[in-house]
Formats: structure tokens, sequence, C-alpha cells
């Protein structure tokens, strides 16, 4: 399958606080907070959505494509992106600017409090499907970059009859209401946390069954307490798989997702991609980083079935 692939490209600058922020937040002051984190350690990581995504589906024997803008400092990501065997072809660099940057502090329950400088990724409205040459993709992912590229690429798809998977995640709070109905009712699918996904019923007043009409299926992400996959005909609750340990949650949902599309490349069961996804997730929040696990498909398969049983399907792997 052709699945192109646009959101972030960022470097990420990960930091981790040895206490808790629960500890340090006064409820009477919320109006006036004023805090700094005295950090254990800082390290500089390859990210952004759109690799995140791409990398895990690459470790599993895919070959995504990405479409986004990048700056003047990207070269060496790109090298490693196209060693790993995805496509940057249709990665712009736009002059004088940088990459896309995520600022990330984890305290000791995995939470964190993050910023996002956009750099180049403002500048995504230049890259448009109506002036597309060769062959269309198979499903295009929309996932967080620009705000006014996402609604672009939400009315390119749906002009085109190109399927989409619609995951708006952070950027749900600089869309309205209507444009994200928009995206909801144009797409094959959408992807969301439990957080999201209570904030897209409340801004669309739409109800899981309303979304339903349109999606063919629907993925939920609960963090450990694992995923719900919906679709038109049944739910499925997929229960997480327990970490060996456990070393950086960020790009979890992502690896998440790129688990989760290889199934859907295979056409193998609904459960069974929300079960790859999980795992997926799981080999990611081991790791430092978001691109710091490695596996091949026949120690993702023999690790997958000592926690659930996919009848033989994820075989369809190893068949390429």
């Amino acid at each position: 399958m052709y699945i192109l692939l646009t959101g972030s490209v960022a470097f990420d600058y990960l930091m981790t606080f040895p206490g808790y922020f629960r500890d340090h937040i006064l409820p009477d002051k919320l109006d006036s907070i004023s805090l700094s984190f005295l950090v254990d350690s800082f390290r500089k990581r390859r990210g952004g959505i759109a690799p995140n995504i791409a990398y895990t589906l690459t470790l599993l024997g895919e070959r995504p494509h990405i479409m986004a803008t990048v700056g003047e400092d990207f070269e060496d990501y790109r090298t490693w992106l196209e060693c790993r065997g995805i496509d940057t072809s249709m990665m712009k660099v736009i002059p004088g600017s940088v990459t896309a940057s995520f600022f990330c502090n984890t305290d000791r329950s995995n939470n964190q409090i993050a910023s996002f400088y956009p750099g180049a990724m403002g500048c995504s409205t230049e890259l448009t499907f109506r002036q597309w040459e060769g062959k269309l993709p198979d499903l295009v992912v929309i996932s967080p970059s620009d705000p006014e590229a996402m609604k672009q690429h939400v009315v390119e798809c749906r002009e085109l009859g190109i399927p989409y998977l619609y995951d708006p995640s952070q950027q749900i709070v600089r869309l309205t209401a209507d444009e994200l109905r928009f995206g909801i009712e144009g797409a094959l699918a959408l992807f969301v946390n439990d957080y999201e996904f209570g904030l897209v019923q409340k801004m669309t007043q739409m109800s899981t069954q309303d979304m339903l009409k349109t999606l063919q299926f629907m993925v939920v992400t609960c963090g450990h307490k694992g995923s719900t996959v919906f679709s038109r005909e049944k739910e499925y609750s997929i229960p997480v798989v327990p970490p060996e340990h456990t070393a950086d949650p960020t790009g979890v949902g992502d690896a998440y997702r790129g688990g989760f599309l290889t199934g859907y490349s295979h056409a193998l069961d609904l459960e069974i991609c929300g079960q790859m996804g999980t795992l997926a997730a799981t080999y990611c929040l081991e790791y430092e980083g978001t691109q710091g696990h490695a596996y091949t498909p026949i120690e993702f398969i023999a690790r997958f079935r000592q926690h659930f049983d996919d009848h033989g399907q994820l075989d369809k792997l190893l068949n390429k």
C-alpha cells in the first residue's frame, strides 16, 4: 500500500524532571503560574509525528512516503530516513528556516510539559495535492502540522477522492467545530486519544454513532488502559503489552499508529491492527527517543504471539 504521511517533522529536545509536576502546582494560583524545573538530563533526538510513524512502518517492512516542509538543518536527518527506506522526495526545504523544534520535560509519572516551535512547518501549505504528478497515494495520513495545511489537505483529499486517516490530535484546539466536523465526515478513519476524543465530541456535538455513519473505523488510545477500536459492526478493547522497562513515553502514540497502519496495509482484522499498534507502542516506550527502538518483523511477530492470537495472519509481514 502506498501510504503518504503528512505532519510535523521536528527535532526533539527531551528533558527529565526527577520529581512530580503536581507537587509544584498551587490550585489557588493557576492564574499566575511561575515555575522553573531543574532537569536531570537533556537529549536532542530526531522526531516529528510523520517520521515517527514512518519509522515504525519501516521496521515492519513498509516503505512509506513523507510530505512536509523542513529547514536548512534537515540534511543529516534526511540521510537517516532514506537509509531506513523512507521516501523523502516530497520533503521541501524552506530557505532561511530551521526545522520545527519540540521541547519536552517529563516527570516521574510520565506526565509531560512541552513547547513546540513550528519553524519551517509554518510553510506546509506550499505542498498541495492539486499539483500531484504520478500515482495518487492509496492512503494519506493527515496528522498535526500547520493548521491551515491540515485544513487544505482535507479539502484536497476530499476533492480528489484520496482516502485519508484523520489525526488532528494536538491541533484540535486550533480548529473550529465546523472544520473538525468536515475533516471527520470525509475521512476513512479517525485517530485520537481519550482526552482528545472527549474534546472532539464536545466541540462537534457528534456522538460515536454519529462519527461512524461516515467513518469506516475509529481508534481511541487510552494510555496505560489500552485502546479501543470502533467499527460500524463491533467495538474492540485492546489491552496494553506490559513493557519490560519504561524509558520514555515520547512518541508512543506515533508508534501505535505505525503498527496499526502496517496491519491495515495488509488487510488484517481491525482487532489485530489494534494489537499490533499496542505492541509497537510498547517497543517505543522501552527506549529513549521516538526512533530509538528497533526490531525485525520476525522478532515483532514472536513477541506479539506471546500476548495475542493472530491465527497466522501476521505471516503476511514476512511475505514481501
